[in-house]
């Protein structure tokens, strides 16, 4: 008897003591550092300037691995401010800055009287002679050299990629979403400020060609066996998004006849890969036709539209979208949701390009929020694949990503630390706004949804939070409960019921306090149809005819649940 109280007692111990054992892990591995503070808060030191163009001169030093340059940082004074955060990653270093006003005043900083912390550079403010903010246009000239990162595994962990192609000719890129873009040149490194226009001067090897964002400026021969390209974009930009591309690379192009007129589409592959891109990147402007009907207008006319053969899988970068997908249908050849449907076409093309609209037209200030880029984007394959195959292929599709969701941590992430959330933010992402259309269960509705977020936030910076007033606002529903559940919990609702003759009881379990959700329900028997249902956390009950003798309720599989029959 005493060794079975004394079992029961360490039982006990156990049961209380593991949850809190796994809060205290939970909690050490979510500790931030004062350098993650400084990368990712939006405070004094940020919050009063807006940079308005970054007009980058870098040389790439291929065979030493290094570059140097200066970035001409252009920027507006919103309020008075007391010292400027430029953001440079080691072990690349600052060599000198220089200011100059729009009346020709110029200001050359002691790099003595330079404040570093980490990977932050702090200006301070007794340098100018009288508030800046008599300066509304003020040019900061950041001048930098070094060996910067390389990325290990790009475009997942960010860096430098110094690569080489098949026939042993430099092949050199980068990638540097979320590590940012301060990993290659000084800026204001957030997503909260993008500048409105951007240049590149880049320089290389004469042998090489170098392509950029935007529209191509122009080709210097420095007459050193060097040569300046220098491209430009006329929009708004995220940091991340600026990159060089500098190989081999051939060129051929289209146009395509879109929503606000003629879109210049180029492609620029290795010389050896002209044949096989011409037959792969049919599916670009399929891609196109689709989003344009699903979005509205591609957000960047101005700038053209590329696909450009990197070193690595793929990136967004905006207007010059990175492909690495060896010419290949579905993801390196494999069908991310084991339907079939994703072998149908090239998964960087549609992916990376549906940034264009959620992520590049549409960013988040913070990367804590990146559920809006990779929520919308992952279902914007599903869009695809219903524009060209059909509804019923499209809800395959977005159905048999469920396989790959995770629920290890919230989709949502850290605020202000530059962290984000969970890998599910893409999958689950997807399946919760595929859940939010059946509630809409309109989808002329649905797409005018769509194509305002795009026009509303045209060109801007938001917040999550602000994406799901907008869409609770426009809908009139309140999907509250909805975002609650799927971004900040990793918990999946499920639907528990329990039959008794022809009484059904229902509930949700599993899921946060108050959570309510209408589900469209089959109760077995043909001769009924599917009954919407208003499910939430406390138990109801339905009457169905007295003939009922099924012993099994049908939830909809488009909704992202879990059902569970706890009948008797």
């Amino acid at each position: 008897m005493k060794l079975f109280k004394a079992f029961v007692i360490q039982l006990l111990i156990l049961i209380v003591v593991t949850p809190i054992l796994k809060a205290q892990l939970l909690q050490q591995a979510v500790v931030f550092t004062h350098a993650d503070s400084v990368r990712g808060h939006y405070g004094a030191n940020r919050d009063w300037w807006d940079v308005t163009k970054y007009d980058l001169h870098v040389a790439f030093n291929i065979a030493e691995k290094t570059i140097s340059g200066y970035n001409c940082i252009y920027f507006k004074t919103l309020k008075k401010g007391k010292q400027i955060q430029i953001d440079l990653q080691a072990p690349l270093i600052i060599d000198s800055i220089l200011f100059n006003t729009e009346d020709s005043v110029q200001i050359k900083i002691d790099p003595k009287d330079i404040v570093k912390d980490g990977n932050a550079y702090y200006i301070p403010s007794h340098y100018f002679s009288s508030p800046l903010t008599n300066y509304p246009n003020v040019i900061l000239n950041v001048y930098y050299h070094g060996t910067p990162i390389v990325a290990k595994k790009a475009p997942w962990d960010g860096g430098l990629v110094w690569a080489k192609d098949k026939e042993q000719n430099p092949w050199v890129s980068i990638a540097c979403q979320g590590l940012g873009a301060s990993v290659w040149y000084p800026c204001k490194d957030s997503q909260q400020d993008e500048p409105d226009s951007a240049a590149m001067h880049i320089t290389i090897p004469d042998s090489l060609t170098c392509i950029g964002n935007g529209r191509f400026r122009g080709t210097l021969n420095n007459n050193d066996g060097t040569a300046t390209y220098i491209w430009a974009v006329t929009n708004p930009i995220n940091n991340y998004n600026i990159i060089p591309y500098i190989g081999k690379y051939s060129h051929f192009s289209e146009v395509y006849n879109g929503l606000k007129g003629a879109l210049n589409m180029d492609y620029w592959v290795l010389n050896n890969d002209v044949e096989k891109a011409k037959k792969q990147f049919t599916d670009a402007p399929k891609m196109m036709k689709a989003f344009e009907y699903w979005f509205g207008p591609y957000p960047f006319y101005a700038d053209g539209y590329k696909l450009v053969q990197s070193p690595y899988l793929g990136m967004e970068h905006q207007s010059a979208i990175a492909y690495g997908n060896q010419f290949k249908n579905g993801y390196l050849g494999t069908d991310l949701s084991g339907t079939g449907w994703g072998l149908k076409w090239d998964f960087i093309i549609v992916h990376e390009s549906g940034h264009e609209w959620f992520a590049n037209n549409i960013t988040t200030k913070d990367i804590a929020d990146m559920w809006v880029h990779e929520g919308f984007t992952n279902y914007s394959e599903t869009l695809f694949t219903e524009y060209y195959y059909g509804k019923t292929a499209g809800k395959d599709y977005v159905i048999g990503l469920r396989k790959n969701i995770e629920n290890d941590i919230p989709i949502i992430g850290n605020y202000q630390v530059n962290k984000e959330g969970s890998s599910d933010m893409y999958y689950k992402g997807a399946n919760m706004i595929h859940t939010i259309r059946q509630i809409i269960n309109n989808d002329s509705l649905f797409k005018d949804l769509l194509h305002q977020l795009n026009s509303t936030f045209y060109h801007k910076t938001v917040t999550g939070k602000e994406v799901e007033q907008f869409i609770i606002k426009y809908t009139h529903i309140n999907f509250e409960p909805i975002f609650n559940q799927y971004l900040r919990t990793t918990q999946v609702p499920t639907f528990e019921y329990a039959i008794k003759k022809n009484k059904v009881r229902y509930r949700f379990i599993n899921c946060i306090k108050k959570f309510n959700m209408p589900l469209k329900i089959n109760f077995g028997n043909p001769n009924l149809s599917e009954q919407t249902l208003l499910v939430n956390d406390t138990w109801q009950t339905i009457t169905l005819p007295k003939w009922f003798d099924k012993k099994t309720c049908i939830v909809n599989r488009n909704y992202y649940v879990i059902t569970n029959n706890v009948s008797l």
